[in-house]
């Protein structure tokens, strides 16, 4: 029998016990399988995710949160596997894979770390921008080293005034020549002072939709500064700060796409980042129950295994119920998007609401069958919980999404 210490010090290393059992290697049940209905290539990309989640990320995802390190070296690593630019086209660095695929990548490396997972999902979504919507010329320009790692992406849409009313936004860029004079802040931008390119929509012309553009702001240039590193109760390997616009010159040359598309070109890149963000909180939620059904294996109250209490039983059943259910909304999703099928933008608002709603409710069962324990910080169920609860509110709040929904199923 294991004493209270010894289990403590047993499940310090619970994130890297979470991702070896999610590779398969431990018995995992097939029920909640995520290799399941994969294809052999989909498998071995998916094991590759798994692998580096193991032994780059989980060791490291406690130390990571409680120092508030943004870990480069490591994700410059996880590029070097195609991850850097996973959905964008291979001739300018990108690994050229589909939706669904990325879904299976980001689902397997949040295991090991949800919130630098995240970021990543933000960086690819930006890459993904610039080589959808960018010229030629700005593709070669900034993707390789997007993709490469080498430089790090960051999206500023949210605004200090306009945050689920993102057409209100208020930053403004007025075209002088070739150049554009910002001037404004955006709120809440993951990786802000430390990333590179910033992603920026900014209004052009008059209010509403139709009069913002979508400009990158390179670090360095002047007028654009950065607030103070927020303090937030997760997602801590990644700072969070306010960008500023202080009559700052852009080129010209660096607008995607036509005056007036920007806030096209924002939603198009959230359809893709809403399902992204959505497969970070199913391996936080993964990972979850692996250490839940670890837990009550080897926990013992009142002479006998915690495993052998039928409530806790059903409630282990309906959270691995959940998980599947979520993972089938997110693939779906992810190939509606794929295929450019008309419902692709509400079925990501679907599984972005259900999926990130679900999980977090996934994640905080799980704490709640460690007992106190689920409380202490040796423990990595605390922090799935602390940094999946912003998948709630980030890349449109749920609220939001259920507006979309209801939206598309009352208009005709």
């Amino acid at each position: 029998r294991r004493t209270a210490p010894a289990m403590a010090m047993a499940w310090r290393a619970a994130p890297r016990l979470a991702a070896r059992l999610a590779l398969g290697r431990r018995g995992i049940a097939s029920c909640i399988d995520p290799s399941v209905g994969l294809t052999e290539d989909q498998k071995e990309f998916q094991k590759v995710a798994f692998d580096f989640a193991a032994k780059e990320m989980a060791p490291y995802m406690a130390e990571w949160d409680e120092k508030e390190i943004f870990p480069v070296e490591t994700m410059r690593k996880a590029a070097q596997l195609g991850f850097g630019g996973i959905y964008v086209k291979p001739d300018v660095g990108g690994s050229g894979l589909s939706r669904l695929d990325t879904t299976i990548i980001f689902e397997a490396l949040s295991t090991g770390c949800t919130s630098t997972t995240a970021y990543m999902s933000i960086h690819n979504m930006c890459v993904w921008m610039i080589d959808t919507f960018g010229s030629n010329e700005q593709r070669r320009r900034f993707c390789p080293s997007l993709c490469s790692m080498e430089k790090f992406a960051s999206y500023c849409l949210t605004e200090p005034g306009s945050g689920s009313d993102a057409a209100s936004l208020l930053t403004s860029a007025q075209r002088k020549g070739d150049t554009y004079v910002l001037n404004g802040s955006k709120a809440f931008i993951s990786g802000g002072g430390d990333t590179d390119v910033y992603v920026v929509m900014c209004r052009t012309g008059g209010p509403g939709p139709k009069g913002i553009s979508c400009l990158v702001v390179e670090k360095g240039t002047p007028g654009l500064s950065f607030g103070k590193k927020e303090r937030k109760v997760g997602w801590n390997s990644q700072p969070t700060r306010a960008v500023i616009f202080e009559d700052c010159a852009v080129p010209v040359g660096n607008r995607l796409g036509a005056e007036g598309q920007g806030f096209s070109i924002a939603m198009e890149g959230l359809n893709g980042g809403r399902i992204n963000i959505a497969s970070c909180s199913l391996g936080a939620a993964h990972a979850s129950v692996l250490l839940a059904r670890e837990h009550l294996t080897v926990r013992k109250q009142f002479g006998e295994p915690l495993a052998n209490n039928q409530y806790l039983q059903f409630g282990l059943a309906e959270m691995a119920t959940r998980l599947v259910a979520a993972r089938l909304m997110v693939r779906n999703a992810a190939q509606a998007l794929q295929d450019g099928r008309e419902d692709a933008a509400v079925l990501c608002s679907m599984a972005k609401l259900f999926v990130t709603d679900e999980c977090f409710l996934i994640c905080n069962q799980a704490l709640q069958m460690h007992g106190g324990y689920g409380y202490l910080k040796d423990y990595a169920v605390q922090q799935f919980v602390r940094d999946i609860r912003v998948h709630q509110i980030l890349e449109g709040t749920n609220e939001v999404m259920r507006m979309i929904v209801a939206r598309n199923l009352l208009k005709g």
